[in-house]
């Protein structure tokens, strides 16, 4: 078989579900459907005239051939990742391109990149938000910020640090609240119409309305109700913004509408999403000067952050 067969895309496919032991996220890493990505790996098996995965109702799993195929492959991306980063690093490191969740980029991270580009006015600085994972390798992206449960098994080359926690915190507007009653009065939620923000619902661990009633003692059949729903993040806190409802929201996403007044805590009780924010790069891109210079701005810009009232109880 010649090697100029071969389909770098099918390559990459097969490396990111190997990776994974799962072809819907490996899809969701690379952009395409999962069922473009099974086509893909089909073809490659097809080509090489073995079996790489064994399906089945419970998932995926290497076989024989996939296991001796995937360590070599995984190699030969590190190899070329590495080398795209030590020819960027070597070309100064003018632009970095930074991936960003979109509801963290327009309610925290946007309002002070200004900042950023006053003390680093040499450095382009290129943000990319997108609710999937940035891939290092062939989306040019050179430091992440994901909201995760921690460091992904399998991601060699990758440097973890965590940024900050995350809790989940109920907010609405003042006028709003004026309506509803006093913060802390019990029936508060009895009455309220509740926001629900759906990206959650891709994350079991964190808790929605009902576990968040659990985690604060109080009746959860006042939050068994309907309400407006958001695939957005930033959208669901628009809506509480505008005194649409009270939303059950990320402490950071909603910190500087707390901290303007813009928006209140109908209860002061912050419960863990069992997640956090993490900043993500390439060990290859370490060194870099665009890297190291976001890395210590971003790092301080936390630092600065009055988090004490959100701290889970």
């Amino acid at each position: 078989m010649a090697l100029d067969a071969l389909s770098l895309n099918a390559l990459r496919a097969f490396e990111a579900a190997a990776r994974h032991g799962s072809f819907t996220q490996a899809a969701a890493e690379l952009h395409v459907t999962p069922g473009a990505l099974s086509h893909q790996i089909r073809a490659l098996e097809d080509l090489l005239g073995v079996r790489l995965f064994d399906r089945n109702a419970r998932g995926i799993a290497l076989t024989a051939h996939g296991k001796a195929l995937y360590p070599g492959l995984q190699a030969g991306f590190v190899l070329i990742r590495d080398a795209v980063g030590s020819l960027s690093a070597a070309g100064g490191g003018r632009i970095l391109v930074v991936s960003t969740p979109p509801g963290f980029t327009s309610k925290w991270l946007a309002g002070r990149l200004y900042r950023f580009a006053e003390a680093h006015p040499d450095i382009e600085l290129r943000v990319a938000s997108s609710v999937a994972y940035a891939n290092f390798v062939t989306d040019a992206v050179d430091v992440a910020i994901r909201y995760i449960s921690g460091a992904r098994a399998g991601d060699t080359g990758i440097v973890y640090e965590k940024l900050l926690d995350d809790a989940m915190v109920p907010v609405c507007s003042p006028k709003l609240m004026a309506r509803l009653g006093p913060p802390g009065a019990p029936d508060v939620l009895a009455t309220a119409p509740l926001i629900h923000d759906d990206q959650l619902e891709g994350h079991p661990e964190v808790p929605n309305w009902q576990a968040w009633a659990e985690a604060a003692h109080m009746d959860v059949g006042g939050v068994r109700r309907g309400g407006l729903h958001f695939t957005s993040s930033d959208h669901a806190l628009d809506a509480a913004l505008e005194g649409a409802g009270v939303l059950l929201t990320h402490t950071i996403l909603a910190y500087d509408d707390l901290l303007g007044g813009r928006l209140v805590m109908p209860f002061e009780v912050a419960v863990p999403s069992g997640r956090a924010y993490y900043f993500v790069h390439p060990k290859a891109k370490q060194a870099q000067r665009g890297v190291q210079a976001f890395r210590s701005w971003l790092f301080s810009e936390v630092a600065r952050l009055d988090l004490g009232r959100f701290k889970p109880r």
